[in-house]
């Protein structure tokens, strides 16, 4: 592998925060939750109602009325978070080499739109689908849009590891550059979900919270804690090599210095802490960076009976003793769970993390749980030297991406 260093010169966010990376962060800091009642179905029938919808997001205030009307919310989304990301790096496309410009973004397609268009065939005839539905339906759709956009005509690709997909992307684009088939790539993940058949299959296997109550139903690591809150939004971020960001004056926001994967190879929705410390582990390695150099880890932390202790044990694994040390917060305590847009949108909030010198915290925290033991800076933001953090995502399939962002310095 290259020793190309990797720099962050942009982010952006749409989340049920806000509809920017500011917004979000500042609203994550101050301990806002962004979860609420479920307002774009009837949830009359189903046990899960309260999630984290994006609010006061009109696709037509930012993007060509033609992309809105062809495409689904996530890559509305998508686009809105990369054009942020692109507008805050200060980077001129018309200037770059559009083949060392490349996109990877994660997303997992809508199922809304999916039932209604087998809706349309069945009650109507073929003749009668959605002409775009090949497009439409792609798992690389974001990525498609967003690199017509900015006339990148670089790598272009999508990843699909679950939960695991925004991290997923960061980590992939960071190797695109680092093989030196891109300068440049706009990265990160995309989700909107929020439909009856989706719902209706998070329902039925019980891993989302039945909690009607908001100010309760998101609980990471906490002793009452009863499932995940579904999330959606997006997280972009504009990647390029260290000497391309120095070559044209950019301002570095961060350094991702590594990522680590690894599978947990047995069991379809059981997580396993010894392959989520692999993973913490190899990230931790390719980054250059010793376990007691990691002062924060954003967490997982989704809030469900299983997931949370076996994380905890698996930061054990992966730090030692100097997991006691460790801060860690769970942005999903305020998001609820993006699925494929998660890790990149709390890859953003470690950004902001190492500019700010601020953690934000787990909010909901009421409970202590014996089987997770640590510092999971409960309800209040703390002050903080922080110079390397670590984020994980652990797909449902078993699939862990974990990544380290460091403050840049040279």
């Amino acid at each position: 592998m290259s020793s190309t260093r990797v720099v962050v010169t942009g982010v952006g966010t749409v989340s049920p925060l806000g509809l920017t990376a500011d917004e979000s962060w500042n609203k994550a800091v101050a301990g806002v939750s962004g979860i609420g009642p479920i307002t774009s179905y009837d949830v009359t029938d189903f046990y899960a109602k309260v999630g984290g919808e994006v609010k006061g997001f009109d696709a037509y205030e930012y993007i060509d009325p033609k992309v809105a009307d062809r495409n689904p919310r996530a890559v509305h989304y998508g686009l809105v978070a990369a054009q942020e990301a692109v507008g805050k790096s200060g980077i001129d496309m018309s200037r770059e080499c559009p083949e060392k410009v490349g996109v990877c973004v994660a997303w997992m397609s809508d199922s809304g739109y999916i039932v209604k268009q087998a809706s349309i065939l069945e009650r109507r005839g073929p003749r009668r689908v959605d002409p775009l539905f090949v497009s439409r339906f792609s798992a690389s759709a974001p990525a498609m849009q967003i690199g017509m956009a900015f006339q990148a005509r670089g790598p272009n690709t999508s990843v699909h590891s679950l939960c695991a997909s925004g991290a997923d992307a960061l980590g992939t684009a960071m190797n695109f550059i680092r093989l030196g088939y891109a300068d440049v790539m706009i990265a990160g993940g995309t989700h909107s979900y929020f439909s009856p058949l989706a719902m209706a299959g998070f329902d039925i296997l019980g891993a989302v919270t039945r909690e009607p109550d908001p100010a309760k139903a998101s609980r990471p690591f906490d002793a009452e804690r009863s499932g995940f809150v579904f999330g959606e939004g997006a997280g972009m971020v504009v990647l390029e090599s260290l000497e391309h960001a120095r070559a044209r004056g950019a301002m570095i926001l961060a350094e991702l210095a590594g990522a680590g994967w690894s599978f947990n190879s047995f069991d379809e929705t059981t997580s396993a802490a010894s392959a989520e410390a692999f993973a913490m582990k190899v990230a931790m390695d390719r980054a250059g960076v010793a376990p007691h150099s990691v002062e924060y880890v954003n967490a997982h932390g989704t809030g469900t009976r299983l997931n949370d202790p076996t994380e905890t044990q698996a930061i054990k694994l992966a730090f030692g003793v100097h997991a006691k040390k460790l801060a860690i917060s769970s942005t999903k305590s305020m998001t609820g769970h993006a699925m494929a847009a998660a890790g990149a949108i709390e890859s953003v909030v470690c950004v902001m993390t190492l500019a700010t010198g601020i953690i934000h915290p787990t909010i909901n925290y009421r409970t202590p749980d014996p089987e997770c033991d640590l510092d999971y800076v409960p309800n209040t933001a703390r002050e903080a030297n922080v110079n390397v953090c670590l984020t994980n995502s652990f797909g449902f399939g078993g699939e862990n991406c974990c990544l380290v962002f460091k403050r840049f310095g040279e």
